[in-house]
């Protein structure tokens, strides 16, 4: 098997655990015979730097004829003076809007070696956290008109949150599929007490629901979602939100789970080819240090392994590698504990990498 990934290196501390993920991947190539190449795109703050454009043309077309792309992080405070069209963040949703990734597919599970870094109550943690969290990213407020204006002589914002039918239907569809293969259950979180379109993506998904007799289904109002990812997340199997509203909720599960640096995901559309990425940041204040954490970015690989390419055994490879290696006591410095062995990225990568089998 052949593949070519578009690989953005990012930003600031991004550099170096995109290097320490190819080395993953290469580590896969030579026990499974498959092969890997990579073609190197610039984003966000490289490519203005480069091409004043957080994505030119030419490098959108590299991700488009890829099979599947890999992305650090991007953005720093080198960049936050740029207007808004300058500013990492547009390239990145540009790339969402153009390659068609309507679906965010966001893991949040407690890895039992790291559960006392989770800063619920242990009897919480304890009762097994692994869920998903499936966010349409594409429409929604993030996507709709935006303006500032002057009236009566002060300034007025207007940011519109919209959704067709279809929209609503598609990221629907996706997330009861997911729910059939993990453990059939699923909440739709709106806040249909209130805003018109939570009503329609609400009677849409009542609707879909009459399609999958299987999974058990239920509505879930934002707020009451939010206090309850802290109070009792082990009822929660698969959910799906709007765009802001899992903005905000995969943040929070990601917390819980106790590092966001471990913490990977996935965008997707009508064709296996995915945008692949950690949610943490691009960390510039310890960029070059050799501390960061890989293992969010490694994990977001046998993602793109799994749900692009089909090679489920060797994504469960690269994960029960960062497992193991979390159980033999390593440690990047965000998560590090009393006992614990204290590793640098590149340290980190080369002990995942030798229990790869």
């Amino acid at each position: 098997m052949h593949k070519k990934i578009a690989v953005i290196h990012g930003d600031c501390s991004s550099k170096e655990i995109v290097r320490e993920t190819i080395r993953v991947l290469n580590k896969i190539s030579h026990i499974y015979g498959c092969t890997f190449t990579y073609e190197k795109v610039a984003m966000g703050g490289e490519a203005i730097d480069l091409y004043d454009d957080p994505l030119p043309d030419h490098e959108l077309q590299k991700c488009k004829e890829s099979d599947a792309v890999l992305l650090g992080a991007i953005g720093g405070p080198a960049w936050d003076h740029m207007p808004k069209e300058k500013r990492p963040e547009t390239g990145l949703l540009r790339l969402r809007k153009e390659m068609g990734l309507y679906t965010n597919l966001r893991p949040a599970k407690v890895f039992s070696a790291l559960a006392k870094a989770s800063p619920l109550k242990q009897e919480i943690v304890d009762r097994n956290i692994d869920l998903m969290i499936v966010r349409e990213l594409t429409g929604g407020i993030y996507f709709g008109e935006h303006s500032i204006t002057i009236e009566n002589g002060s300034r007025y914002a207007r940011d519109i949150m919209g959704y067709h039918e279809e929209e609503i239907e598609r990221i629907g569809r996706i997330a009861f599929e997911t729910a059939m293969k993990r453990r059939k259950k699923l909440t739709s979180v709106d806040k249909a007490n209130v805003l018109d379109t939570s009503r329609l993506w609400r009677d849409v998904m009542h609707t879909l629901a009459e399609e999958y007799p299987e999974v058990t289904y239920e509505d879930m109002l934002v707020d009451n979602c939010a206090m309850q990812l802290v109070k009792n997340p082990d009822q929660f199997d698969v959910i799906v939100t709007e765009n802001m509203f899992g903005d905000i909720l995969s943040d929070e599960a990601s917390e819980i789970t106790g590092s966001i640096g471990m913490i990977p995901s996935c965008s997707l559309g009508d064709t296996k080819q995915g945008l692949y990425e950690p949610v943490h940041g691009s960390a510039p204040d310890i960029a070059g240090m050799d501390i960061v954490n890989p293992c969010a970015c490694i994990l977001s690989a046998a993602l793109m392994l799994r749900y692009s390419f089909g090679m489920e055994k060797e994504a469960n490879a690269i994960e029960r590698a960062v497992e193991e290696t979390l159980a033999a006591d390593y440690r990047t410095k965000d998560i590090m504990s009393t006992d614990k062995i204290q590793a640098g990225c590149t340290a980190m990568a080369n002990e995942i990498i030798n229990r790869i089998r």
